[in-house]
């Protein structure tokens, strides 16, 4: 595209331009002028002196992150709470999202929307309570359940065993998100021709059949973007849960990467350790959204530039 095309393009939506106006000026702002703030992370940086009185260590703290036993630990609980929380929330949402579409009763299905959309506007203050207590070794339904049904002989203290974490934070969060992340699955469902679902039931496929050649064709491009979108936010595995549900019985499992930073820089006044933690973080996620995005565009899928 010439300059004087990008211009006339420009001039065409002139009114578009003008509302992002604001938008952008608050990107700058709030975004990238307190990019300078990174310089902390290259300091043994302290609040009492000023910027020209700070000394500069260099690489020193990234250093530190990456010969730190306890930082790849977290690096560990941070993946693999991130991977559970990936594979799970596109697996139960797309499936849900399928089976809605299904449905013929248009009241039983509201009410299913309803009910799946409710737990997503629980704040996760109130969510991990309700975890927890559901979770209690001292008559918690989970327990009881399982009691009943002859799988246990004794509760479990299921908050206190550090393996059954990541388990517990993949079931809290599609209890939590599964309704909230299927809006997007049955708005592409949408823009699918029926049509084709009527010359496919007229070809004589059944449901599975109309499913597995039309609604899930048709839903690739946007799984596509989304997942690239999710791979970008791979090192985002979350805080409040983890927080809020962690204890000192199942730290080694549930402390991720923001906690760390948290605990050991912002809380301790190592300051420039938290932010060489977070530049870490965001630099790996920009590299892992663009790989994503370029092997999209290779094998000739929907990317998002």
């Amino acid at each position: 595209m010439t300059p004087g095309t990008f211009m006339r393009k420009l001039g065409q939506q002139k009114t578009l331009v003008f509302m992002s106006v604001p938008f952008l000026i608050w990107l700058i702002i709030f975004k990238y002028l307190p990019l300078w703030g990174w310089s902390i992370a290259f300091q043994d940086f302290k609040p009492a002196k000023k910027i020209l009185d700070q000394e500069w260590v260099g690489f020193q703290h990234f250093a530190f992150l990456f010969q730190d036993e306890h930082f790849l630990r977290v690096m560990r609980n941070t993946l693999a709470m991130s991977f559970i929380n990936l594979v799970l929330g596109f697996v139960t949402a797309i499936t849900l999202a399928i089976l809605l579409n299904e449905l013929r009763n248009v009241v039983f299905k509201r009410f299913v929307q309803t009910v799946s959309y409710l737990p997503h506007f629980i704040s996760w203050v109130v969510a991990a309570s309700i975890i927890s207590t559901a979770l209690s070794a001292d008559g918690g339904i989970v327990n009881e359940l399982l009691m009943w049904t002859g799988l246990i002989n004794e509760p479990i203290l299921w908050l206190g065993k550090g393996e059954y974490f990541w388990g517990i934070l993949g079931a809290s969060e599609v209890w939590k998100n599964v309704g909230w992340n299927t809006i997007i699955y049955l708005a592409a469902m949408t823009m699918i021709d029926p049509a084709q679902y009527e010359a496919a039931e007229i070809d004589g496929a059944g449901r599975l059949q109309r499913i597995w050649h039309i609604t899930l064709p048709g839903l690739k491009p946007v799984v596509i973007i989304l997942l690239i979108m999710n791979i970008g936010n791979l090192l985002e595995s979350g805080f409040e849960p983890q927080y809020l549900l962690g204890n000192g019985m199942n730290v080694d499992y549930s402390e991720n990467l923001d906690i760390f930073v948290l605990k050991y820089g912002i809380q301790m006044g190592n300051f420039s350790l938290s932010i060489a933690a977070g530049m870490f973080k965001t630099i790996v996620s920009f590299i892992l959204l663009f790989s994503a995005n370029s092997i999209a565009k290779r094998m000739g899928e929907d990317r998002l530039f």
